[in-house]
């Protein structure tokens, strides 16, 4: 074997192991992150977060089957109906502000929170990179995003449909479009757990104080709808509602814009994670702990 050939065996051999060592790490941190976002003590916001849009439906559900309520029977049984309330319920309350601020909770506390509890450093010290710990953080938050949440969106559905006319759930559901557009939901909750996750990342990095920046950029996806086509794009609901199976009425004074492509919306989407964590990457390799500052 020449020289040349072994230096370049050697190169791999050592390339080799550090993604391995990398791997083994991402993994190790990512089991304590998710100990952290299921047990911590700033877990039980979350369970909070994630089961008021259920409590919401099931007292409603409890209030049509043991309360007398007129037209109960023609109205809310209805699967039509079930259809377009809760692509709104969905949209409204779970996507634009159950999974916003979840997010926010999970994916701002991921460093602001170590900082806080004055614990960070000792991830700094341990021979670990800082772009390998911002990659084990943030699978470790999607991971535990996408389980509040999915939970949320199904039970959620579950809770619409429970009281409705059972004939119809049934063909909605084997013959008809139920079982993908619930997949479609959960899909577009994994989609928000991820896009949003990579934003409030960087958020927490880059702000000593990321509540108002975390305000802000809720009251700009929340005024989505009344932005122009082009700035609607500068937003990561545009892309979700992109995917959305039922498409609601956004009102009178909203300015209409094309939703894009699946593969567009979803390619988008990825891209952004991309950049924010590259963001966010640069970012802790530059950031110093001063937890008198604090």
């Amino acid at each position: 074997m020449s020289v040349e050939a072994q230096i370049e065996k050697a190169s791999l051999t050592k390339q080799d192991f550090a993604w391995a060592l990398w791997r083994r790490q991402i993994a190790t941190i990512v089991r304590l992150e998710i100990k952290k976002n299921f047990l911590g003590k700033r877990a039980w916001l979350i369970y909070l977060f994630a089961l008021i849009p259920p409590a919401m439906l099931g007292l409603v559900a409890l209030v049509v089957t043991f309360v007398d309520v007129p037209d109960a029977d023609s109205d809310w049984r209805n699967v039509a109906d079930a259809n377009r309330i809760f692509a709104y319920i969905f949209e409204i309350l779970i996507l634009r502000t159950i999974i916003f601020f979840g997010c926010a909770w999970i994916f701002m506390n991921s460093f602001r929170g170590e900082v806080i509890d004055r614990s960070l450093h000792y991830y700094f010290l341990a021979p670990v990179r800082r772009e390998v710990l911002v990659v084990a953080k943030f699978i470790a938050g999607v991971a535990a995003s996408i389980v509040f949440f999915s939970i949320t969106t199904a039970l959620s559905m579950f809770l619409m449909y429970v009281t409705r006319d059972g004939g119809q759930v049934a063909d909605y559901f084997t013959r008809g479009a139920g079982v993908s557009h619930a997949a479609t939901y959960l899909g577009i909750a994994w989609l928000a757990c991820a896009g949003y996750g990579a934003l409030f990342i960087v958020i927490g990095l880059v702000f000593r104080n990321p509540v108002l920046p975390a305000l802000t950029i809720y009251g700009w996806e929340f005024i989505n709808f009344l932005l122009p086509p082009v700035l609607k794009r500068a937003s990561v609901i545009y892309y979700l509602q992109s995917l959305t199976p039922i498409k609601m009425s956004e009102g009178p004074f909203a300015f209409i814009a094309e939703p894009s492509p699946a593969f567009v919306a979803i390619g988008g989407l990825l891209i952004f994670v991309v950049v924010m964590l590259v963001i966010a990457a640069w970012r802790i390799r530059r950031m110093e702990i001063s937890y008198g500052n604090e």
